[in-house]
């Protein structure tokens, strides 16, 4: 199964670059100083490249929440019990939870995907997380969910108690350096959760050792993490854009990175969370993010409060006319 990955990140989709240029050049002569938007200016580019159309827009907007638990909760890694996994994920099914209340508010449909509810992932200071069956079963359930979605943007989120505890561990596999900088509180652990949390992450790092990406988000991810993987592969295959959440969605798609560093070219980051290894976690992975509000939630919440600044990009470029177009002449 080690070569999975390779079946999915050697012939990756390109952007229509045609488009892009054409919206480099349009965006070069808009009606507005040069540079005042430059950050919405750049979205509007890359959006028109995955979107292959010199009008982008965002008329199906879809919100991705994987779900699963994970063995390594037993440690006293967060503040809330595994239980609290399930009881979320039926607040997603409701619509009553904070990402639904956003998505409305966005124009963006949600769908909550099981992928482990009740069934966690082995322990990751002891054992590998998953068997290569189960990484493959959970890889396929992100790459069906994306199949089954209409959407010309997708943003994508995770819900697993003790989440952030694995994704530290893959943070500090891939790029190294102190275990430590790269756990925070998640969900509000105490001083002594926190302790808790950085061995498990120092005794998960240290068993798995130098080993590829792919074992790397099999020995310490979770089944949610493997199903985001899987879920940023099938988009990319589509060339749908996506716009990535917290910590967790990025330890999700660093393996990818690692193994292929054009595999999130489709991607863009919703937000810097307040956890404490994402920041560095995006400098490893040479992505900005779009907004900076110290979010330490999940569900795809950054993701979706950056959807209304996405679709802003692309009105902005096509609804504004070109210095040409509105004086009608070459200025």
């Amino acid at each position: 199964m080690t070569d999975l990955f390779s079946r999915h990140l050697l012939n990756l989709s390109s952007p229509n670059n045609l488009a892009a240029q054409d919206m480099r050049e349009r965006l070069a002569d808009i009606l507005r100083p040069k540079g005042a938007l430059a950050r919405l200016d750049d979205l509007a580019v890359f959006m028109a490249g995955w979107q292959g159309s010199d009008s982008p827009s965002i008329d199906k907007a879809e919100v991705l929440v994987f779900a699963g638990d994970h063995g390594v909760a037993k440690a006293g890694v967060s503040a809330y019990p595994s239980e609290i996994t399930k009881s979320m994920y039926s607040a997603f099914e409701s619509g009553s939870s904070t990402i639904n209340a956003l998505a409305r508010v966005a124009g963006a449909s949600v769908t909550a995907v099981d992928v482990g509810v009740g069934r966690p992932t082995g322990d990751i200071r002891t054992e590998p997380a998953m068997s290569p069956s189960r990484f493959e079963e959970a890889f396929q359930i992100g790459r069906t969910a994306v199949q089954n979605a209409d959407c010309d943007l997708l943003a994508l989120g995770e819900m697993g108690i003790g989440n952030t505890t694995s994704s530290a561990a893959i943070a500090a596999a891939l790029f190294g350096g102190d275990t430590g900088e790269w756990v925070g509180r998640g969900t509000g652990v105490d001083d002594k959760g926190l302790e808790r949390k950085s061995d498990a992450v120092q005794r998960a790092v240290s068993r798995v050792g130098d080993a590829s990406p792919y074992e790397i988000l099999r020995q310490l991810g979770g089944t949610e993490l493997v199903a985001l993987a899987g879920a940023i592969v099938e988009a990319r295959k589509h060339r749908i854009p996506v716009v990535l959440d917290g910590f967790v969605v990025a330890a999700a798609a660093a393996p990818l990175y690692s193994y292929n560093p054009r595999a999130l070219d489709h991607c863009v980051v919703g937000h810097r969370s307040a956890e404490a290894g994402h920041e560095r976690l995006l400098n490893n992975l040479d992505l900005q993010p779009i907004l900076e509000m110290e979010f330490r939630l999940g569900e795809g919440s950054g993701a979706a409060a950056a959807i209304p600044l996405i679709s802003m990009a692309c009105a902005a470029a096509v609804r504004v006319p070109t210095f040409s177009e509105f004086f009608g002449t070459d200025t």
